[in-house]
């Protein structure tokens, strides 16, 4: 527990503040050392008696955003003034119309950026309060880049003293980070703060696994280090021959990393071939970095075998977010793979600071050097809040598509290259080229091969774009097309479509209904909607006017006898609520207000209801997290859940912290997948392990075999995690099975 000795915090305060002092790459100006200056007495001040939930005082945290601004980025004098009053405006009496009078104008407006919009907490599900910041942010981030970059820096030590927060503000700040902010770090190519924020996340939605490889790594550093001493020892001696000025270090893979190649190839800790990788660093002139790159992946190469098709070469053609350098795979003399990478000194201070090592300082302002990848970045996030679309959550989820994924490189027939997101098909890549192209387009030619329009492009395709002036965009086109761009044009096309029949389709409507004495009021309009699979009204009277749905269709629809009559349960459930709507959301939030420290799985709770979803299966003995779904109850996940960790860091204001009750005698559907050796007999042994030995009743089993291997997966019904582990522990046991994993794992 933190003990206050305010004497030593006052002397620690003015140690911090020289400590990013010192660590300008520059000597400041007498004007930037004022400002500095006046900045740090006035957070000192703005934040004094105020201390942070782990009982240190509030002002570490903006001293140390702008440590990690100054050192750890490379940014200037204006930089650490706004980390330094970041939270000034959002937490005490301090306005920005005093920020712009003590400042400036430039200052006022990052700060700005930088505050968030007060939380509410809103029952309408397409409302998030995290996305609506993320949104307010990037208004000011596409003027000027320091805001992310200060707000990247501001996440990162939050997470460094995440230990502190509650377990589900820990899972909403740990979803958001590995959703939003890691990913932004990775595109602007801060890959050391990317890497960490990663594993920081991943220790608090997956603290067992994230410990597990933590310690292993541990273990076994004295072998590796050992390793790489041998493995580097003739490259070494190699470059002093040959007289080249360099670097050689070698580093571990982020927790994360790592974990992602166990999940994706399906192998240990101890069977991941490329845990660490070896970089040589060249400190060469600009003009010879290609050619010393070159000669020394040929040494390496002359002493090592390289795996070819291991070789990335972002120096001939540079990733988009600025990285550059070789990277190649070698066979060590041990029979072990190691990853070998190459790169000047300018292009490691790019990989360690990103677009940040591309802006030049000049006095207050900010000028960006030749980047055509960050300008076409920034001009692309203009284009997309430029558009009257308002729903930040929508937004949210476009941002992340366009430029957080992958992207590949398309030609077109002359042979210029354009860069689309992957997954990008060919009617996004002709509203890339032009929008009347993408209204009229029918079709293309990918090398040369007659394609569809949700065709999915891949790196090196060559596309002709093939169009027709009868063409006319669809409804169905936004369901596979994934750029901003594109779908942006194509609904701004059919709400002007939709306009022109909105008052004819609805006075159609009305018309049908009047004629079996009912009116069109907003309960009929979403039968309808829920009924044709409208998700717009203004869709639906489009329809209607179009006679894409007939009067015949509309009035069978309200017709129906029985109890499945529309009109009768309108009718009751109006009758029943007195004309008031009681939704669940509002259940919900009474007994959340009533108890708000947890829901009780298991338990019989009053006016809730609960549902545990089919994407992680969760059973007892799994850490679990509530988020409060419109009108559903609460959708319980396991917390290292991907769609858990996604709706938390979209509705942060909606998660319940939710535990199991002991000793509830339930069963849960539950699964093991293994694999192995086939032999006589296997089949048997492993049924009799779990069904006989164990007493576990089985839904469903299937066992393949291929060549002598095995795989099989048998989903079954268990009590709680300990019971499963024990059975996977037992099944690891039966003579050539050599991997048992849990299912959803």
């Amino acid at each position: 527990m933190y003990q206050i000795d305010e004497a030593f915090e006052k002397t620690e305060i003015e140690r911090r503040y020289q400590k990013i002092l010192h660590a300008f790459k520059r000597e400041l100006t007498d004007k930037e050392m004022q400002d500095l200056n006046k900045a740090y007495t006035l957070a000192v001040t703005a934040h004094a008696h105020v201390r942070r939930r782990s009982g240190e005082p509030y002002i570490y945290h903006p001293l140390e955003v702008a440590y990690i601004v100054v050192n750890d980025i490379g940014l200037g004098a204006t930089s650490v003034i706004c980390s330094l009053l970041h939270d000034v405006v959002e937490d005490t009496d301090y306005t920005l119309i005093d920020i712009e009078n003590m400042f400036g104008v430039p200052v006022m407006h990052i700060i700005d950026g930088l505050t968030k919009i007060d939380e509410i907490f809103d029952q309408n599900d397409s409302f998030s309060t995290q996305a609506e910041n993320f949104k307010k942010m990037l208004f000011t981030l596409s003027e000027d880049v320091r805001v992310i970059l200060i707000k990247l820096a501001d996440r990162l030590h939050n997470m460094r003293t995440l230990d502190a927060m509650p377990s589900d503000k820990q899972l909403k700040i740990a979803s958001e980070t590995i959703n939003i902010y890691a990913p932004l770090a990775h595109r602007l190519g801060l890959f050391t703060i990317k890497s960490e924020l990663e594993d920081l996340s991943f220790k608090y939605t997956d603290p067992e696994i994230y410990q597990n490889i933590s310690d292993k790594i541990k273990e076994s550093a004295p072998q590796r280090e050992a390793f790489i001493v041998d493995f580097v020892k003739p490259i070494r001696e190699r470059l002093e021959k040959e007289d080249f000025n360099f670097s050689i270090t070698g580093r571990i893979k982020s927790i994360c990393s790592i974990w992602g190649k166990m999940q994706k190839k399906g192998v240990t800790f101890e069977e991941v071939y490329d845990l660490f990788a070896i970089r040589i660093v060249l400190d060469t002139p600009m003009e010879h970095e290609k050619t010393e790159c070159y000669k020394v992946y040929g040494i390496v190469t002359d002493l090592y075998r390289a795996n070819p098709s291991r070789l990335r070469d972002w120096i001939a053609i540079p990733k988009t977010n600025g990285y550059e350098a070789m990277h190649t795979t070698v066979m060590s003399n041990t029979g072990r793979w190691v990853e070998v990478q190459i790169r000047s000194k300018r292009m490691d201070e790019i990989a360690e600071k990103g677009y940040a090592a591309h802006w030049k300082y000049k006095n207050e302002g900010l000028a960006p050097s030749k980047n055509p990848g960050l300008d076409e970045w920034l001009s692309k996030i203009r284009e997309m809040l430029e558009t009257p679309d308002t729903n930040a959550l929508s937004f949210l989820t476009d941002f992340r598509m366009n430029f957080f994924s992958d992207e590949v490189y398309i030609y077109t027939p002359k042979g210029e290259v354009r860069t689309l997101p992957k997954g990008a098909t060919v009617l996004d890549f002709a509203f890339h080229i032009h929008s009347e192209i993408g209204f009229t387009v029918i079709g293309a030619k990918v090398n040369h091969r007659l394609v569809p329009l949700n065709y999915e492009l891949k790196s090196g395709d060559q596309v002709e774009i093939i169009y027709s002036k009868n063409q006319k965009p669809s409804p169905e086109w936004l369901s596979f097309v994934v750029t901003s761009r594109a779908k942006q044009r194509i609904k701004d096309w059919l709400k002007e479509e939709y306009a022109q029949f909105y008052e004819q389709g609805k006075a159609m409507a009305t018309a049908y209904l009047q004629d079996l004495q009912m009116y069109l009021g907003p309960d009929e309009i979403r039968i309808l909607q829920e009924h044709f699979g409208v998700k717009k009204r203004s869709e639906l009277y489009y329809k209607i006017a179009l006679h894409q749905i007939e009067e015949e269709d509309v009035k069978n629809l309200f017709q129906k006898s029985g109890k499945g009559n529309w009109f009768t349960q309108l009718f009751l459930r109006r009758k029943a609520n007195g004309g008031q709507q009681t939704t669940l959301q509002d259940a919900i939030q009474e007994q959340i207000k009533n108890k708000p420290e947890s829901l009780l799985l298991g338990q019989d709770v009053k006016h809730l209801t609960y549902f545990v979803s089919e994407c992680c299966k969760a059973i007892p003995g799994d850490d679990v997290v509530g988020i409060m779904t419109p009108n559903k109850g609460i959708e319980v996940h396991r917390t290292n859940c991907p769609k858990a960790t996604e709706l938390m860091s979209q509705y942060g204001n909606r998660i319940v912290k939710a535990k199991w009750k002991k000793d509830e005698n339930v069963s849960f559907l539950s699964g093991i997948s293994l694999r192995g050796f086939d032999r006589k007999g296997l089949a048997k042994d492993v049924l009799d392990e779990v069904s006989s030995k164990h007493d576990i009743n089985i839904r469903s089993m299937n066992f393949t075999v291929s060549e002598g291997v095995f795989k099989g997966e048998i989903m079954l019904y268990i009590q709680n995690t300990e019971h499963l582990h024990d059975l996977i522990k037992r099944v690891k046991q039966i003579e050539s099975v050599e991997k048992v994993k849990r299912v959803d794992d």
